[in-house]
């Protein structure tokens, strides 16, 4: 059995218990939380409670997201960095997402490597004070400041920072971005999500058109997880789809177990 995963983002809807119980019954390995959905993070339960809730399950607290615009460092970022990373501890969770600006700003190459630099160099202490990974993610739209793993990995060892920070390969952004190296050795985990939509140019893609995985993903999910596999990545594979017509399932445990089987499926997925 692969080492699947879920994000709140694919079933936004569930109370985090109700989260839970879809991810054990499931089989997955761990979970990722977010502050960016509708109402208060853990819908107001105490962090503590949440980590027990996991432990009761046998599921892991992969990360909690995010630090939106954490390469756009200023005394206000570091101030959300340092209260997201408390809630982290106390939630049990294993490391914190980072997610940089996709505004259309800092997107020249000497203004976003100085950027990452920065920002990577100061929160980097605060993560090791916490006993937390940063997990960086880069993102493949045209308007993002970070939209390349090359350079983010070429800044993570530049710090010295490999133990401190991973990168999120996601599968929708790879593609984006254009392909590319896939650095398994700094993945600390892989979102899963497809493109069915044949009339979409990837110009067009967005984060609404992001389905489960079928055989009819236009992303190149399966040659993704093959490619990370056969280079050594042996971690979490955790969904996240982002459309409308996903997050509307009344009960979308069988939809994910289709989907989960024809990835488990695939020989070239599957091989290691």
């Amino acid at each position: 059995m692969l080492p699947f995963a879920l994000n709140h983002m694919t079933t936004p809807r569930l109370g985090w218990q109700a989260f839970l119980d879809l991810a054990a019954r499931l089989g997955c390995v761990g979970i990722e939380f977010r502050n960016d959905l509708p109402g208060p993070l853990f819908q107001g339960a105490e962090p503590s409670e949440v980590a027990a809730g996991c432990r009761d399950r046998g599921l892991r607290l992969l990360a909690l997201a995010e630090v939106k615009m954490f390469d756009d460092w200023s005394d206000a970022k570091r101030a959300e960095a340092e209260a997201l990373m408390r809630i982290a501890v106390a939630a049990g969770a294993e490391a914190v997402s980072l997610i940089p600006r996709n505004d259309g700003v800092a997107t020249s190459a000497l203004e976003r490597r100085a950027a990452l630099a920065l920002a990577l160099r100061e929160l980097a202490p605060m993560l090791r004070a916490h006993g937390l990974r940063g997990l960086v993610e880069p993102l493949g739209f045209e308007s993002c400041s970070l939209r390349h793993k090359a350079e983010l990995v070429e800044a993570i060892e530049t710090l010295g920072a490999a133990e401190t920070f991973a990168l999120v390969h996601d599968t929708f952004h790879h593609h984006l971005a254009g392909g590319g190296p896939v650095f398994a050795a700094h993945t600390g985990v892989v979102h899963v999500s497809g493109v069915t939509d044949a009339a979409l140019t990837v110009a067009e893609m967005r984060d609404g058109h992001r389905v489960l995985v079928d055989a009819e993903d236009r992303l190149g999910n399966l040659e993704q997880i093959a490619a990370l596999r056969d280079a050594g990545y042996a971690g979490p594979l955790s969904f996240e789809p982002f459309a409308a017509s996903v997050h509307a399932l009344e009960d979308a445990e069988p939809a994910l177990r289709r989907s989960m089987g024809f990835i488990a499926g695939s020989p070239a997925a599957t091989a290691a």
